[in-house]
């Protein structure tokens, strides 16, 4: 059989590929893509030879994907699974082809490289020996508070790292001020791309800098809860 590679790619500089994915990537027989044009560009720019077959895996055909890529992998073909910038399975689609090729024998391997979340935690200034990622929150306001008051709870000494769009940004920090206070917050916006931006501070100082200046691209929020009190608090 053949074997499924979860490849990192670039979050925004394109020189922070590792040179095992760029190998990898022009000797697989598939290249499962959330986006094939996105994809051949990519491997355009890094010179990489096109043998592979680029097939779309997103979310929305995800589950009719999964049993084409597993027959290709029992016909002993070699998979590589990418997602448009990133780690795939982290906040992206690949998480159930891994659980299947698993239950179906099939050997499953990471190449590492870049991710969002531990480049901005590292950079942070906040505590990296213990931290929960909760990736993108509910939409709906009652149910992201529910969330954050739950964590407020229980992890009295974790670094919290969320993904958020800068529609909703605003929206979250005042929610982040109301139940923890003026904490302290830093905001990764584009990371890794010419217009990188890391800003360190409190709630109501961020608040008042983006309603000026609103932020565009991608953004990784952390923030440090205030120490433990009573659990059964507000």
């Amino acid at each position: 059989m053949g074997t499924l590679y979860i490849v990192s790619t670039p979050i925004g500089n394109i020189q922070d590929i590792t040179l095992r994915a760029v190998n990898l990537l022009g000797n697989v027989d598939i290249i499962a893509c959330e986006d094939t044009r996105k994809t051949g560009l990519f491997l355009k720019r890094l010179k990489i030879p096109r043998r592979a077959q680029l097939i779309s895996y997103y979310e929305e055909n995800e589950l009719k994907r999964i049993p084409e890529i597993i027959k290709f992998l029992k016909d002993n073909k070699n998979v590589a699974l990418v997602s448009n910038a990133g780690t795939p399975t982290i906040s992206d689609p690949g998480y159930k082809l891994v659980k299947e090729c698993i239950s179906s024998g099939i050997k499953v391997s990471p190449l590492p490289g870049s991710s969002a979340i531990l480049a901005a935690l590292v950079v942070s200034g906040l505590p990296t020996d213990k931290f929960l990622f909760l990736g993108y929150l509910p939409k709906k306001s009652g149910k992201r508070k529910k969330l954050l008051k739950d964590c407020k709870k229980i992890l009295f000494s974790y670094t919290l790292i969320i993904f958020e769009s800068p529609y909703r940004i605003i929206k979250l920090l005042n929610e982040i001020k109301e139940i923890f206070g003026e904490t302290e917050i830093v905001i990764c916006n584009e990371l890794t791309k010419m217009f990188e931006k890391i800003i360190r501070g409190k709630p109501d100082k961020i608040i008042k800098t983006f309603q000026k200046n609103p932020l565009k691209g991608e953004i990784t929020l952390l923030l440090k809860p205030p120490p433990f009190s009573d659990p059964g608090s507000n």
